[in-house]
């Protein structure tokens, strides 16, 4: 075996002189940073209808959609921003820096967004905040990945991986507690204190200071992943990460219009929001549970079943059921329990793609790429449901990138992997 691939096996290996208290305290900073991410991405929601009122006045309610259109799509694109600069940072100055600068960093700009007189000041805040938001999301999973032991790292990064909608549900009741909008963005104060404290008690990764004193590692990380060694990790990560999340996107986001598309009768306030509820528990749950699926079947199996099952449960769902009946609550919780637990197991898999000097930078790019496709789709929503032939169809078709991520873990990812193995095999011989 060559001595490079000595070194990044041994760097690949977790650090055993940390405690389980520090473990304990590193899980909990990434864990309650993430979740005010969450929050911080949904607050502008959650208050839009006060702050048109207070910035702009009384507006029509399609002048509000399309506001609430541009803010949405703003931050998304300063998420998917971050999430890719924040993981070139990582692998040049380090996880720890990274991960404490991203936190601050959206902490600030969510404070300003609540100081903010002007539309222009709003937007602009809120892509900084997406831009933090991004960067927290990448190295708190690589810092994770880097530094928990093998056996119960894909639980952890599972269980992890529920904070950001548990941020989601958290909007919802600082805007039940804090009636001002201004006052409700000052819950950046929060991660700001997170950023400080963690500044005190975390460590720089061990595996991350071994690779940048030990290994001849001066080429810029993108050079790297851009390299033809990595393409093939590179396009699969991309690939499998990025179907999940464009029809997670649509789904969680057309769902409750498609519910009241059912429903002529009535209103349907309150099967709109079971359905929602369901969706959202059904997501947490799964995102749970994720690591123990990882551990029973194996990484590749459980991502063949999560897209197998949110292909399947997709039809089912949006082409069967032409009227609204309590079978969609059921279907809708089965769809979330495995969309749940793919994000838990995509964020396992992912960062153990790439080697220690651009595991960052690479797990941002495959983190984000799709949200690209996503903050632009935002725009257009209502051109998209009409071209499309309705909620119902649109859906369906979306949710048709499932079988896109599924054929790519079945042929792709498996040729990887006997490449992978055989190349192995060779070293050692």
């Amino acid at each position: 075996m060559s001595t490079l691939a000595i070194e990044e096996q041994q760097l690949a290996k977790p650090q055993t002189n940390l405690s389980a208290a520090y473990r304990v305290v590193l899980f909990v900073i990434c864990f309650f940073s993430t979740a005010l991410g969450g929050s911080v991405s949904t607050l502008m929601s959650v208050y839009l209808p006060v702050v048109v009122k207070d910035l702009q006045g009384a507006v029509p309610a399609n002048e509000i959609n399309a506001i609430s259109g541009y803010i949405n799509a703003i931050f998304i694109f300063g998420w998917a921003f971050g999430g890719f600069t924040w993981g070139v940072i990582s692998d040049k100055m380090g996880r720890k820096k990274a991960l404490l600068l991203a936190i601050g960093s959206y902490g600030v700009f969510t404070i300003l967004t609540g100081l903010m007189p002007t539309w222009w000041g709003v937007l602009c805040c809120r892509f900084f905040s997406g831009f933090g938001v991004g960067g927290v999301l990448v190295t708190s999973i690589t810092l994770v990945s880097e530094v928990w032991p093998a056996k119960s790292k894909a639980v952890i990064i599972g269980i992890l991986s529920i904070a950001f909608p548990v941020g989601i549900f958290s909007a919802g009741l600082i805007n039940f507690i804090v009636s001002s909008w201004r006052s409700g963005f000052l819950v950046g104060v929060i991660p700001l204190a997170l950023a400080l404290i963690g500044a005190l008690v975390l460590n720089e990764s061990e595996n991350w200071l071994n690779y940048r004193n030990d290994i001849a590692n001066r080429e810029n990380p993108l050079n790297k992943l851009l390299s033809k060694s990595h393409r093939r990790e590179l396009i699969v990560g991309s690939l499998t990460f990025g179907t999940m999340l464009i029809g997670l996107w649509a789904i969680f986001s057309w769902l409750p219009t498609w519910v009241q598309s059912l429903i002529t009768d009535h209103d349907a306030a309150k099967e709109r929001g079971l359905s929602m509820m369901c969706m959202g528990m059904g997501g947490l749950t799964g995102g749970f549970f994720s690591g123990w699926l990882v551990n029973l079947l194996s990484i590749r199996r459980s991502m063949v079943i999560c897209f197998a099952v949110c292909a399947g449960m997709s039809f089912i769902l949006f082409k069967t059921n032409t009227t609204f009946s309590t079978a969609v609550y059921v279907e809708i919780i089965i769809l979330a329990l495995f969309f749940g637990a793919s994000q838990g197991v995509l964020s396992a898999y992912i960062p153990q793609l790439f080697s220690t000097g651009i595991k960052a930078t690479a797990t941002g790019f495959c983190f984000n790429i799709g949200r690209i496709f996503t903050a632009t789709a935002v725009l257009f929503v209502g051109v998209l449901v009409s071209t499309l032939g309705g909620y119902g169809n649109s859906l369906f078709i979306f949710s048709l990138v499932f079988i896109i991520g599924l054929l790519v873990v079945l042929f792709v990812q498996e040729k990887a992997e006997g490449e992978k193995k055989a190349k192995s095999k060779k070293l050692k011989a």
